[in-house]
């Protein structure tokens, strides 16, 4: 085959276009610090960078779920602890009813305090947080009393939050039998104190435990009750704690994964840019001896 000039000249600007697209995409990558500046540099990079995107994505929105659950627990559990400190009230104030010395405005005195420590805890029973309703179950729009009165739209069913891939946990406490139950307690007080016929013994079954005639109703049972709904809410911050540190490692692990997979190896890259220029220095002094003089050159 017979090789003429201009082929040799078309040779030479097709490896000089060659080389200029090399080192242009190596500058490319020294400039940005990434391996890819177009899916179409290499797909299969930046398959991979979709994906770990992608997980950093569900890291970034499970840790705002956390945030949310973390917000609820902390909030039952600081209300559930007002309720227990009021319980502790009721009961100095029924062991001080339970004398029969008291007279008849001593126990209006205390009926009167009773009263609004009822109302105080129904208060408690409707502590909303951003908008939500949290021992409404998942009635979170309307509050658990209304008007004094258990409101009876709400229910016992749990809201749940995904704090994980198919992970999710209960961040409420439904709260409609356990108030309820202390909100009957607090009136049955209220009802034997304003009664002039009751005694202080019936007065004194209300604390209920071993010394005296405990019902199922009385203020050792709810304030064990209040306890063991405490114990369970911590158990889940617990659980939420770990699912955090979880999360924190798979954030560092999948961004590390990212790293390796964009980022340019720059010791490399400027071996590579100066092999290039090296190459490309060459092939342009070589072509300057291929490209031979013609007659145009002698008209002058």
């Amino acid at each position: 085959m017979r090789v003429t000039q201009s082929m040799l000249s078309g040779n030479m600007l097709r490896n000089l276009n060659n080389s200029y697209g090399k080192m242009s995409k190596l500058q490319d990558q020294l400039a940005s610090g990434s391996k890819i500046n177009r899916p179409s540099d290499d797909p299969v990079i930046a398959v991979k960078g979709m994906g770990y995107r992608r997980d950093l994505a569900k890291v970034e929105q499970y840790t705002r779920n956390m945030i949310t659950a973390s917000s609820w627990l902390d909030s039952t559990d600081e209300s559930l602890n007002q309720v227990g400190e009021q319980m502790k009230r009721v009961r100095e104030l029924v062991v001080q009813a339970a004398n029969d010395t008291n007279t008849p405005e001593d126990r209006e005195k205390m009926k009167m305090e009773i009263d609004q420590i009822r109302q105080q805890i129904q208060d408690v029973g409707n502590t909303n947080i951003d908008g939500s309703y949290i021992f409404s179950g998942t009635r979170t729009n309307e509050p658990l009393f209304t008007g004094g009165t258990l409101n009876q739209n709400v229910n016992a069913d749990g809201v749940n939050i995904e704090i994980f891939d198919g992970i999710q946990i209960p961040v409420n406490t439904p709260g409609k039998d356990l108030f309820k139950n202390i909100d009957d307690m607090m009136g049955k007080i209220s009802n034997l104190l304003g009664d002039p016929t009751k005694t202080g013994k019936e007065i004194g079954d209300m604390l209920g435990g071993v010394s005296s005639s405990s019902t199922s109703d009385d203020i050792t049972t709810m304030h064990n009750k209040v306890l063991e709904a405490q114990a369970d809410i911590g158990a889940r911050q617990n659980r939420v704690e770990m699912m955090e540190n979880r999360l924190g490692i798979r954030e560092v692990n999948v961004t590390k994964q990212l790293r390796d997979n964009e980022s340019v190896d720059y010791a490399k890259a400027i071996t590579e840019m100066v092999t290039h220029e090296s190459i490309h220095q060459a092939a342009l002094s070589v072509g300057a001896k291929i490209i031979q003089q013609t007659l145009v050159d002698f008209i002058r």
